[in-house]
């Protein structure tokens, strides 16, 4: 008999998270489970990509409301008589005007959204918040389920979360994933009452998927000119990425002689700040935001160098691709970057400033040897994930 399966994430619209969500849904056995989906969002960039065999729930007409400008959502529950939930209404957003950073809104906020979402009437085998915070808040409160899994994608301490919001969910959980050795020791740290529940399932990445997407495209995507140097970076502009710095970086290449062309796939709140970064420091011709991508595999197939300028990650899936199709990469000396690279053999680790990033990618620049020694070594490796959904179902059984 079909396990039923329950996963909840915010929405699809882009990053790290939801691609990994996406390639894990993608590799399910469909004979042995059946699979819902509910997102708080029916949009995004990898909608599309759902499989067939996923169900994607409705959502209740009361959070259609609430997703509404504050004003007309709060006149419109006053005109149905829903006077709490109006209240509700505003005091999220008013919260979200003055919390301290942005995970500690999403934490606190959930008291005031949690009451437009009503709990799923459907009994389940495993309920899975596949995101940290509202995912697995949802879980706890909203799921009926005889087990229930919370994610981590990320070094919970660089959240700015509060550890004793999480820590009444987390004791509801049966299991804690997270997608690293480092993650995983971090949370041990955090929360040593939850050691027993904690595991690591790495982002499950297949490279068959991942070569034959990067394929689609044959045409020059950058539109070289001459013997450009072509950067790509993948990520949300957010400031966990750390753009600027691949901005201060690319200044430092160009005023050095370099032709250098450097793209972002990738959206986010820091658009705005870092188009007129770009344009303070004259790189309009240089430094390119491409904006969001479903397919962003012929880019970094394309590009001569891969870089991640973050200044924390959990188990970056970029990183993971652009290894798979064999780039040479600089990342920053985030705090599980050892994870992913080994410095000097299959890329290279440099410290988090505008100056060491620079240095790393002329490094690449200049030695040949060095560029094409990755290259061999990161065709050696078998870098597919897909056994990984493995401990998953070991879990859920």
């Amino acid at each position: 008999m079909k396990k039923n399966l329950l996963f909840v994430m915010p929405s699809l619209s882009s990053g790290g998270g939801e691609r990994s969500l996406i390639t894990l849904l993608s590799q399910i056995d469909y004979d042995s489970y059946d699979v819902d989906l509910y997102l708080l969002k029916h949009e995004g960039l990898f909608m599309e990509l759902i499989p067939k065999e996923v169900n994607v729930l409705p959502l209740p007409e009361q959070y259609h409301l609430f997703m509404l400008p504050m004003l007309s959502s709060v006149q419109r529950l006053v005109f149905k008589g829903k006077l709490p939930l109006a209240y509700n209404r505003m005091m999220f957003s008013l919260k979200n005007r003055y919390a301290q950073n942005e995970s500690i809104r999403e934490q606190y906020n959930w008291r005031y959204l949690a009451r437009f979402l009503e709990p799923i009437a459907k009994q389940y085998d495993t309920a899975i918040g596949f995101l940290e915070k509202t995912s697995t808040y949802f879980c706890v409160e909203k799921v009926k389920a005889d087990k229930k899994i919370g994610w981590i994608h990320i070094d919970y301490d660089k959240l700015g979360m509060d550890p004793n919001f999480d820590k009444h969910y987390f004791d509801q959980l049966d299991y804690i994933v997270t997608v690293s050795e480092e993650c995983s020791s971090i949370l041990k740290k955090r929360f040593p009452e939850q050691v027993h529940k904690i595991n690591v399932i790495h982002n499950i990445v297949s490279p068959s998927m991942i070569e034959r997407m990067a394929e689609k495209e044959q045409d020059d995507l950058f539109d070289r000119r001459g013997e450009e140097v072509v950067i790509l970076s993948v990520g949300r502009l957010h400031h966990q990425k750390a753009f600027e710095l691949a901005i201060e970086a690319c200044s430092k290449l160009v005023d050095r002689g370099y032709k250098i062309q450097w793209n972002i796939i990738g959206d986010g709140e820091e658009r705005q700040k870092l188009t007129e970064l770009i344009q303070r420091q004259g790189l309009t011709e240089h430094f390119r935001l491409l904006g969001l991508k479903s397919n962003p595999y012929p880019y970094i197939k394309q590009a001569d160098i891969y870089v991640q300028t973050s200044k924390f990650e959990g188990k970056s899936i970029a990183i993971d691709e652009a290894k798979i199709l064999n780039k040479p990469i600089v990342i920053t000396r985030f705090s599980t970057a050892k994870d992913q690279i080994n410095d000097g053999v299959d890329g290279l680790i440099v410290d988090m400033d505008g100056q060491s990033i620079a240095a790393g990618i002329e490094r690449l620049i200049k030695d040949i040897e060095l560029r094409n020694k990755m290259v061999d070594e990161l065709s050696q490796v078998d870098l597919g994930t897909e056994d990984e959904i493995h401990k998953l179902y070991s879990l859920i059984e």
